[in-house]
């Protein structure tokens, strides 16, 4: 399956879920939905992966972990916010470039429409 096949599926849950539920609920209640719809759908899909930090030879577990992986290739990361802000995208693209991933979105369930609450990120 492609990035952008994958990337049609999740957008698609994401936005399913949205319908369903709507904006106004915790971040980690549209996680748990997101995670159970694309496991459904039969993508491999890991919750709350742990990303440590690499420096020079020390190796950081600070506790940072990407709100769903899929398929071992596309990070995405949730948010309900007014609005995204500088330090969001700086979040997806970081967890991009520690894990070597070529494919991120951020998606905020904060919003009336959510196709205006979707970023795609590619490293």
């Amino acid at each position: 399956m492609t990035d952008n096949e994958i990337t049609k599926k999740i957008i698609g849950s994401a936005i399913e879920i949205h319908r369903q539920l709507g904006p106004g609920l915790l971040e980690s209640a549209y996680q748990e939905c997101l995670y159970y719809e694309l496991k459904q759908a039969g993508l491999k899909v890991e919750k709350e992966k742990p990303m440590p930090v690499v420096y020079k030879e020390v190796k950081l577990n600070h506790g940072y972990r990407i709100d769903l992986l899929v398929e071992n290739r596309i990070v995405i990361e949730l948010k309900t916010v007014e609005a995204f802000t500088d330090v969001h995208t700086a979040q997806v693209l970081t967890y991009m470039k520690l894990g070597n991933y070529k494919l991120g979105l951020l998606i905020n369930f904060h919003v009336s429409l959510l196709k205006n609450g979707i970023k795609r990120f590619i490293n």
